[in-house]
Parts: C-alpha cells; sequence; structure tokens
C-alpha cells in the first residue's frame, strides 16, 4: 500500500475556505472579517482558478455569505458547521492510497486545549462526506497547519508544536516519523524548532517555513527594527539548508501589533497555492509586503502572486492558509 500526500502546487479538485459567522468570537472584527474572506473566495475563484467551498459554519453565516458572495462564479457555498473557520486545522488531510482518494482526519483538542468549541471536531468528517471521498481516522492529535508536504515523502514540521506534551504526551520525534509514515506515507520529516511568537498553535510550521518547489522551501527573513522573530527565522532557515533544501529568504511584516499590546503571529508565509495563482496576506502597506510579493513571485513563476488583506482575520490568530484546505484532484 502506498500513501501521499499531494504537494500543494498539484492540481486540485476544489479549495475548501471557512467563512467567519461567530459574533461571539469575531465581535467588531466580524464584518472586516467577513470582508477579507470574501475578497480571498473571489481571488480563488477568479486568477486563482479554484472550485471554492465555502464553509458557512451556521445560518447567519450562510446568510452573510450569500450577500457578499451570492453572485460569485464559482463560489459553492456549503452550510456546515464548525467552531470557528480553520479549516487547515479541523478539516482532514486529503491522501492518494494506492492512487485513489482519502481523507486523513485526526484527533483535534483546540490547539492544546486553548480553544475548544463546539462541531470543531465534525468537520474532517463533514468535508469527506461532501467530496465523497471514504474519512480514516487516525488516533493522534495533530492540526494541518503543523505539517507541510512536498508531495515525494517529505514532511516539514516545528518540534515545539507536534512534540508539545499538550497534544500526543509523551511524544518522542520517532513516535511522530512513524505516525507521518503510516498516514502520510512519509519517508523523511525535516523539523524545525520554535515558531512565531504569541502564536497560539504553539508554532505551526504554515507560519514559518514552506515548500514551494522540489527541494526549495521559503521561511522569513527579520524586516526592520523590533521582529522578534529574527532568532526563530534565522534558525529555520539554518535547518532547511542543512536538509539539503534550496533555501529562499522572504522579507517578514516585521512588527505588527496584537489587540492586546504585543507581537501578533503575522506572517507572509501563510499563502495559499491555488491552481492559477499564490494569495500572500499582507498586514500593512509598504516595501515588507511588496518585496515579499516579489520573493514569492520569483519561485512561482507560473502564478500570478495577489496580495490581499488579512488583518481582521489575523486578530482571530491565524489567515489564508490556517482557513483553507486543498482537496487535490
Amino acid at each position: 500500500m502506498t500513501v501521499l500526500v499531494p504537494a500543494e502546487w498539484a492540481p486540485h479538485r476544489a479549495m475548501w475556505l471557512g467563512f467567519p459567522s461567530h459574533e461571539e468570537l469575531w465581535r467588531e472584527d466580524l464584518r472586516q472579517a467577513q470582508q477579507e474572506v470574501a475578497a480571498l473566495a473571489r481571488a480563488l475563484a477568479g486568477p486563482g482558478g479554484e472550485r471554492v467551498r465555502l464553509m458557512t459554519g451556521g445560518e447567519a453565516g450562510e446568510a452573510d455569505a450569500r450577500a457578499l458572495l451570492g453572485d460569485a462564479a464559482g463560489v459553492e457555498i456549503v452550510p456546515g458547521r464548525f467552531g470557528d473557520i480553520w479549516l487547515r486545522d479541523t478539516g482532514p488531510i486529503f491522501v492518494k492510497q494506492d492512487g485513489a482518494d482519502l481523507a486523513q482526519g485526526f484527533r483535534f483538542n483546540g490547539w492544546g486545549g486553548k480553544y475548544v468549541y463546539a462541531h470543531d471536531n465534525e468537520v474532517a468528517g463533514q468535508i469527506a462526506d461532501a467530496s465523497g471521498v471514504a474519512l480514516n481516522a487516525n488516533d493522534f492529535i495533530l492540526e494541518g497547519g503543523a505539517v507541510d508536504h512536498d508531495g515525494a515523502g517529505s514532511v516539514l514540521t516545528t518540534g515545539q508544536c507536534v512534540l508539545n506534551p499538550n497534544r500526543n504526551a509523551g511524544w518522542t520525534q520517532a513516535d511522530a516519523e512513524a505516525a507521518f509514515a503510516r498516514a502520510f506515507g512519509a519517508t523523511r520529516t525535516i523539523w524545525l524548532g520554535e515558531g512565531l511568537a504569541n502564536d497560539h498553535t504553539d508554532g505551526h510550521v504554515d507560519n514559518l517555513a514552506r515548500f514551494v518547489a522540489p527541494g526549495v522551501a521559503v521561511c522569513p527573513v527579520a524586516y526592520g527594527r523590533g521582529d522578534v522573530n529574527a532568532d526563530a527565522y534565522d534558525d529555520a532557515a539554518r535547518r532547511l539548508a542543512e536538509a539539503g533544501l534550496k533555501v529562499v529568504r522572504v522579507p517578514s511584516p516585521g512588527w505588527i501589533e496584537s489587540a492586546e499590546g504585543g507581537p501578533a503571529p503575522a506572517s507572509h508565509m501563510n499563502f495559499i497555492i491555488a491552481n492559477g495563482a499564490v494569495v500572500m496576506p499582507t498586514y500593512k502597506p509598504g516595501q515588507a509586503a511588496e518585496l515579499a510579493a516579489q520573493a514569492l513571485q520569483s519561485v512561482f513563476p507560473g502564478r500570478k502572486v495577489i496580495s490581499l488583506p488579512s488583518n481582521a482575520i489575523l486578530t482571530g490568530g491565524g489567515s489564508f492558509h490556517c482557513i483553507t484546505q486543498q482537496e487535490p484532484a
């Protein structure tokens, strides 16, 4: 039996996207977050060339989504249930098993017990059912944002998250690698260290470094003064290079302040690779975002890099990659 996770740049049948719907969670940021997600949906369905399946979380979210996107070509509104929009983490990871489609589901404990909401543990099953793909329930805790795949058996992850005792207590690197081999067919795991400061996911790799082509990865380089993640970026770049990868450094957003006053976990790495485009989140206008887009364009010559604001989405703790999940063709 062979199992493989297609690379994100491989063709997609659909792109799942979560739509903000719970006012008690988003409060004054809800409307702006909905506008940002609507812009992302249009970009994915337009130049991105995706069939966007927008999961709305409830009746109120469905009504708001239809008001914003009811006439958008390529956007299908799916009134599913979730606690919040982070489908990358609560949804399944689609694999090819002996050439057939399979959805790998995992136990979900609210990012180590921090945010436990109703229906989040039902998301993987809903997406698998709507896709017509069987769900395989794995008996370990994992979020999709904690792993990145090159389509050839390599997995990129961080020890801070995957080996955190608030996930699978007592796990070693060997335990995690054995689990990845079973679920993903992984033949190699590249371990990075610490993720971004104040990231409630405990250092998801999709905020720190990403595969962008066979043997090529991107990771940030600190931009401007006060970037508290400079050491984490440099450590990630060193580990990637030691693993034999070509490393392309992409300017970070620099200091982005959270509503609480500390650094927000803002990252240009949280881009989503669509069939015809790459959509990169931005957090403030200026040279950092422009240079980051140019750097990504250099590694995606066949796709258009689109920059869109993600400020309100960031108040929930993540960005574009966190709220999407690709369904491979």
